[in-house]
């Protein structure tokens, strides 16, 4: 049998045909951020959750990439919570060419 492979867009979320898929993805690397400052300043689930201000099970599902229910800007908040700086460098209107604006989100 013949497969055929279809280059990547670079965004997973698009390639499977989700809707807003650059707002998943930015989501998916706040969840990252997010997971990486748990584990790096050694915080249980449980410790992490009253720092957040929300339950366990809540920094479980977003530690495993279920981020239904979270919203960008409490994922902001969380990123701030657990000790780092957002920067937004640019917010500039939409070229004639497209018809809604886009979001890229780039780490450090």
């Amino acid at each position: 049998m013949r497969r055929r492979i279809r280059k990547s867009s670079g965004n997973v979320f698009a390639d499977l045909g989700v809707k807003a898929p650059e707002e998943a993805l930015v989501k998916a690397r706040l969840a990252h951020v997010i997971a990486d400052a748990i584990n790096g300043r050694g915080l249980t689930q449980v410790e992490a959750a009253a720092l957040l201000g929300i339950d366990q099970p809540k920094i479980s599902r977003l530690v495993r990439g279920q981020l239904a229910g979270f919203t960008l800007d409490r994922l902001f908040r969380f990123v701030t919570l657990l000790g780092s700086d957002i920067e937004i460098t640019v917010v500039e209107p939409v070229r004639k060419t497209r018809r809604a604006g886009h979001m890229t989100i780039a780490l450090a």
